[in-house]
């Protein structure tokens, strides 16, 4: 079963191209970037496998024509990789929120569509642009099942008392202001695959996954089942990120904005776009750049370097003691796929817990799934690379498959 992968962002769209037999035996048959939607110098560059790459510069309006471009891409002559999209069986989209309506992935139909929309103020930045996809695949081919997958839904095993803020109740009752959680595919896939790597049984192991990247999160998997999360309400809480501020005193907040003079959203916009290593730097948000100051000797980003590293540390012990106990501890994401300073930060003086982390076998080590214990560590730690695209297949696969 050929099924298209779309991740929608609000000025472009990343696609993958997955050939399903079934979830363990699956072959990429493509993958590619738009990028630039109504901006001066659209741009596609798709990258088949096995063929040559194609890159065209053209104006891609709206999401349409990029999802048409991306269409023509995959059934080229010379770059395609279907004969025609008579071969596509199905579109599974990644949206980023699915609040407490969704618990799993599922097929695309007018009712899911309007809870979508009705959660756009809880995601105004991604589910507006998630849902641009699923219409534009329902305008150009109506006849394509399209399956969502949600970033928030394997967080929805979490109890009430991880999820509940201590906040006057009505505003949960009425508002659904809670926490919820994102990057839940990527968790769901790594905490698996790390399992698998570690000789563990996912049922019944105790794992934490880090995700981290210029956006980051931690959550604490018992069981197969995410009992918390850092991430929050938005995807502003818990650790520090490239630009967002993560955990922060709601107190500071209004001080700042009452001596600033802020707006609600003026405060709003400094969080997410002007706050994390950004913010304490002064420099970047791409954490190569921040490291690469502290090694010239920048204080300021030595600093921020420690309290991206410590935020992380600081949770795996809390999660493990969250779950009362801990078998795996799993990196992924941009930078915990590829910054092994990270990794023995986090990982460093863990011995109490039962980790005896390899320092030889991490050094340098780059996106290669791989054990960062020593054979004897009763509590392991390992390097998985995401693949969220691969799960919102695997889910897709197995929602049409039924189907039929």
């Amino acid at each position: 079963m050929v099924i298209l992968v779309l991740n929608c962002g609000s000025s472009s769209i990343k696609y993958q191209v997955i050939d399903m037999v079934s979830p363990r035996e699956n072959s990429l048959l493509a993958k590619g970037l738009v990028e630039r939607i109504g901006i001066e110098g659209g741009i596609i560059t798709h990258k088949p496998t096995g063929k040559p790459r194609l890159e065209l510069t053209t104006d891609i309006p709206n999401h349409t024509k990029g999802i048409d471009l991306i269409f023509k891409a995959i059934t080229d002559s010379e770059s395609g990789v279907i004969a025609s999209l008579d071969d596509i069986r199905a579109v599974g989209h990644r949206v980023a929120h699915g609040g407490d309506f969704f618990d799993r992935s599922v097929l695309v139909d007018d009712e899911v569509i309007n809870r979508i929309e009705q959660l756009v103020e809880l995601a105004p930045l991604h589910n507006p642009a998630n849902l641009k996809g699923i219409y534009a695949v329902k305008e150009l081919c109506p006849a394509i099942p399209q399956v969502v997958c949600f970033d928030t839904s394997f967080h929805q095993s979490m109890p009430p008392r991880s999820y509940i803020y201590g906040l006057p109740y009505k505003y949960y009752e009425q508002y659904r202001v809670r926490r919820y959680g994102f990057h839940g595919t990527s968790h769901k896939f790594v905490a698996q695959k790390g399992c698998e790597l570690a000789g563990l049984d996912f049922a019944k192991a105790k794992v934490v996954t880090c995700h981290i990247g210029n956006g980051a999160s931690v959550a604490a998997v018992d069981g197969g089942r995410s009992i918390d999360t850092s991430m929050g309400f938005t995807p502003v809480d818990g650790l520090l990120m490239g630009t967002r501020c993560g955990e922060v005193d709601p107190g500071a907040l209004t001080y700042i904005a009452d001596k600033e003079h802020m707006t609600g959203n003026e405060v709003w916009g400094m969080i997410n776009k002007q706050a994390g290593v950004l913010g304490i730097t002064g420099l970047s948000s791409d954490m190569r750049d921040i490291e690469n100051a502290a090694a010239e000797g920048n204080e300021r980003a030595k600093l921020a370097l420690d309290v991206y590293y410590y935020r992380v540390k600081k949770y795996v012990g809390a999660y493990a003691a969250a779950m009362g106990g801990l078998d795996l501890v799993v990196f992924t994401g941009g930078v915990g796929e590829n910054d092994p300073a990270l990794r023995e930060y986090v990982c460093s003086g863990m011995e109490f817990l039962g980790l005896e982390f390899d320092a030889d076998v991490n050094r340098g080590l780059r996106g290669k799934d791989t054990i960062l214990t020593k054979p004897a560590s009763r509590v392991k730690a390992a390097l998985i690379a995401t693949n969220e695209e691969l799960v919102i297949a695997t889910d897709t696969f197995d929602i049409v498959e039924k189907l039929r």
